[in-house]
């Protein structure tokens, strides 16, 4: 084991330090400002999480923890893993590591539901105040890019938020870093000298994101801090459009024995987020928004429609949602062989 001044890690630069509490306080006041209050820091060894580590146990000294998510899925992780540990002896922060198990199907979507399930139940049992992750300018630019290029609606341009909750709890979880730059980001980690893990698939062009960052990088003309800031601008749009939703189903929505009626009276963008209302109360699914589209557009051309179970019809200037009735020969009970 080599010294404590060979272990020791140079402090972020001070202006450095202050841009991320200035982050954390438009995020996070009420922790902030609460002595007591601790934060636990989502870290999995690439360069943003681990700039927004060295960051923010600079800017909240003994007030915050580490987690470091191993999902499993390639060889380097767990080593990776420790690598972050190791990191996190060095400048005091407490860390832990949190093994899961990744089920088959879309990976991505399932290795996110794990990651933030296992990170939730961390931050309660450590009695952690917040969660917060790295997300950046250029990953709100990339994903706003990557949605357009899809033909998304507003839900989906929407850019994330500075605060919102880890899915399926009330922890609140951070962004605190969404106006700096991912170069930005490098910098603070090359001035500590610490290594970084590097994730193959960030080159991989098998991937839209990988193929529009790489082209964000050449396109010097593009101002990407910009591009971030119109991905908030719709995220409050989505935010507006949202609780426009709210008011049109309480006034406009009204639930009947076989199901709900719906008398449209707001403009298209609402009424869509509406009728996958209506289709997620009585088929307990959200809905594709393409097929909510499509099932839109058949009603303002008087023609009945059906979307998975649910039956959908025109009727006295709205429109009934009810379930297709079960068919007899499934009703019947099967005879003995």
């Amino acid at each position: 084991m080599g010294s404590p001044a060979a272990e020791a890690v140079p402090a972020p630069d001070a202006l450095a330090v202050d841009r991320v509490k200035a982050g954390l306080e438009r995020v996070w006041p009420e922790g902030l400002g609460h002595a007591e209050a601790r934060l636990g820091i989502a870290v999995s060894g690439g360069p943003d999480s681990t700039a927004l580590l060295l960051l923010v146990a600079a800017a909240l000294p003994e007030r915050v923890e580490a987690a470091t998510v191993d999902h499993g899925l390639r060889t380097e992780s767990a080593a990776e893993a420790s690598m972050v540990a190791a990191l996190c002896g060095r400048i005091g922060v407490p860390h832990a590591v949190l093994p899961v198990v990744v089920a088959k199907g879309n990976v991505q979507a399932e290795a996110r539901g794990a990651r933030y399930a296992a990170l939730a139940g961390w931050v309660e049992e450590r009695g952690l105040s917040a969660l917060a992750t790295a997300h950046h300018a250029d990953d709100q630019a990339e994903t706003l890019l990557m949605r357009l290029n899809r033909a998304s609606g507003v839900a989906g341009l929407a850019g994330t938020r500075g605060r919102g909750v880890v899915p399926g709890t009330a922890i609140p979880l951070l962004r605190p870093a969404l106006d700096w730059r991912r170069t930005e980001l490098a910098a603070v980690v090359v001035a500590a000298g610490v290594a970084c893990a590097a994730d193959p698939s960030n080159q991989d062009d098998r991937f839209d994101r990988v193929r529009i960052r790489k082209a964000l990088a050449g396109a010097d003309w593009l101002d990407v801090g910009a591009v971030a800031r119109s991905a908030e601008h719709l995220a409050d749009a989505d935010f507006a459009l949202d609780w426009m939703a709210a008011l049109e189903w309480r006034s406009c929505v009204r639930r009947e024995p076989m199901g709900l009626r719906y008398r449209p009276q707001a403009p298209r963008a609402v009424v869509l987020r509406v009728i996958a209302r209506c289709v997620a109360e009585l088929s307990g699914e959200e809905p594709r928004g393409s097929a909510v589209a499509r099932l839109l557009e058949a009603l303002q051309e008087g023609r009945p429609s059906s979307l998975g179970e649910l039956v959908v019809r025109p009727n006295a200037g709205g429109w009934t949602f009810t379930k297709a009735p079960v068919r007899a020969a499934a009703r019947a009970p099967k005879r003995p062989t």
